[in-house]
């Protein structure tokens, strides 16, 4: 027969053990606080990225509200129109810059 003392003991442990379980997938579990943590910086990301986005579109949509008929821009006509036909102003000064894409001449 094994004593009473043993048996307090040995529920002690388990009980010990039981908690301890819990305590790891509290902290470390698929739901736990470390798994909080990283899904509340991949949040903050998402929140930061859909903030510049929709200041992109906001920045777009004003610049095409400037190149509609109704109220088109000339200077911004002008500006897409240059960039597009690769023109530039007489006066202006031209940097050209290779290509970085560009394969040099093959030599032999």
């Amino acid at each position: 027969m094994i004593p009473k003392r043993t048996w307090q003991m040995i529920a002690s442990v388990i009980g010990a053990c039981i908690v301890g379980y819990f305590l790891y997938h509290t902290v470390e579990g698929d739901h736990g606080l470390v798994a909080q943590m990283h899904l509340q910086n991949e949040v903050d990301a998402a929140q930061e990225k859909l903030s510049r986005l929709q200041t992109e579109r906001e920045t777009l949509q004003h610049r095409t509200q400037l190149l509609r008929p109704g109220s088109l821009d000339p200077d911004l006509l002008d500006e897409e129109a240059r960039k597009t036909l690769n023109y530039s102003k007489p006066g202006e000064i031209v940097i050209l810059s290779p290509k970085e894409n560009s394969d040099p001449a093959p030599k032999q």
